[in-house]
This record gives structure tokens, C-alpha cells and sequence, in this order.
């Protein structure tokens, strides 16, 4: 199985009354999450009681200490057994890019070359063709028709926004709506598609 990167580590700690285990996965080509479903840690919660029981009673202080300590232990193996039932599950949400390595929700997957949206659109040609169907794109020229993001130099990917800094292409350039393809504000034509402005 491998193992994925794109999470974020929910749990909450051994010692809490509400100890349990939860990650959160995301894609990395846009804002869809997934939750596991949230596993309750019984050693953790009952240590939570008993350190709460032990501010009432100083007598069972080095009980709960003791106790504290078992739970801590067996909590890391609990967590591991947590997460990787949760990434198990979050698998069936996502895919792994072959190029990038990335992981992609459906949406931004293109099932027939496993590849995730950014690297197809990093690919993409003038002309609508990506790099991989026929020769003579040159790398240098950056994808939809040449433009790189003025603040960060990222070759553009499409869209209003830069998919690197966020950078709003609006003021320099614009959407072609035929396409999708970015153009400088001043084209008349869609130098991917033909379509005027």
C-alpha cells in the first residue's frame, strides 16, 4: 500500500477525556477533503478521567502518572493501527500522479494517462494537444500559449488566478472562454484556439 502524504493528523492526545484518532486527507490539486471516521482511544480517555480524578484526590497523583505513562505507550501503536486504517479507506478517494507523484481526487484525474490536472495542464501545447501526443513543444514556452505568472515566473496553467502564488492574472492577462487558455490582456485572438476577443 503506499503510503500517503496528504494529511493532516487530527488526533487528540492521550491524556483528554475526548482521546481519539481522525486524519483528514486532502487533494493536492484542489480544496476536496475527506475525514476518516473518528476512533475513539478508550486507554486515552480513561487516563483523561484519572488525571482529572487526581487533582481531587493528591493521594492517586502517582497512580495517574503511572497510568498516563502505560496509555502514552500504547497509544503510538493505537495510532498507527488508526492511520493506517484510515489511509485504506482514503485510497478509493484518491490517486497518485505518475509524474508529480501528487495525490488527486477523481475530479482532477485523468484516468487514461494517471495523471493529476496539473501536470496534464503543465503539458498542455498551443493547439490544444498535450506534450505527450506528437512532437515539437518546446519546454522553455511554459503551457497555454507561452504566458509564465508575472510575480512568480511559474508557467500559467489557465484560470484567472495563479495556481502557484495566487497572483490574479486578470490584471495582466484574461481567460480565453473558448479554452480556458491564458492571454495577454491586449490579444485579440486565442493563440490555443482562434477564438476572438
Amino acid at each position: 500500500m503506499i503510503r500517503m502524504k496528504n494529511y493532516r493528523d487530527l488526533s487528540s492526545t492521550a491524556g483528554d477525556v475526548g482521546a481519539g484518532f481522525q486524519f483528514e486527507f486532502y487533494c493536492q490539486c484542489c480544496d476536496f477533503t475527506w475525514r476518516s471516521p473518528f476512533k475513539a482511544h478508550r486507554m486515552g480517555q480513561l487516563t483523561g478521567w484519572l488525571t482529572r480524578l487526581t487533582f481531587l484526590m493528591t493521594d492517586l497523583n502517582k497512580a495517574g502518572k503511572a497510568t498516563s505513562a502505560m496509555s502514552t505507550a500504547g497509544a503510538r501503536g493505537a495510532h498507527e493501527e488508526a492511520f493506517e486504517a484510515a489511509q485504506a479507506q482514503a485510497q478509493r478517494y484518491f490517486n497518485q500522479c505518475t509524474e508529480c507523484r501528487n495525490q488527486a481526487c477523481d475530479e482532477c484525474w485523468d484516468d487514461s494517462l494517471s495523471q493529476c490536472k496539473t501536470c496534464l495542464n503543465k503539458h498542455k501545447r498551443p493547439g490544444g494537444a498535450s506534450a505527450g501526443h506528437g512532437g515539437g513543444y518546446d519546454e522553455g514556452q511554459g503551457g497555454a500559449g507561452g504566458l509564465a505568472c508575472p510575480n512568480c515566473q511559474v508557467p500559467s496553467s489557465g484560470g484567472r488566478f495563479c495556481h502557484e502564488c495566487g497572483f490574479d492574472m486578470a490584471s495582466t492577462h484574461k481567460s480565453c472562454p473558448g479554452c480556458g487558455g491564458v492571454m495577454p490582456r491586449a490579444a485579440r485572438f486565442c493563440t490555443d484556439c482562434g477564438h476572438g476577443f
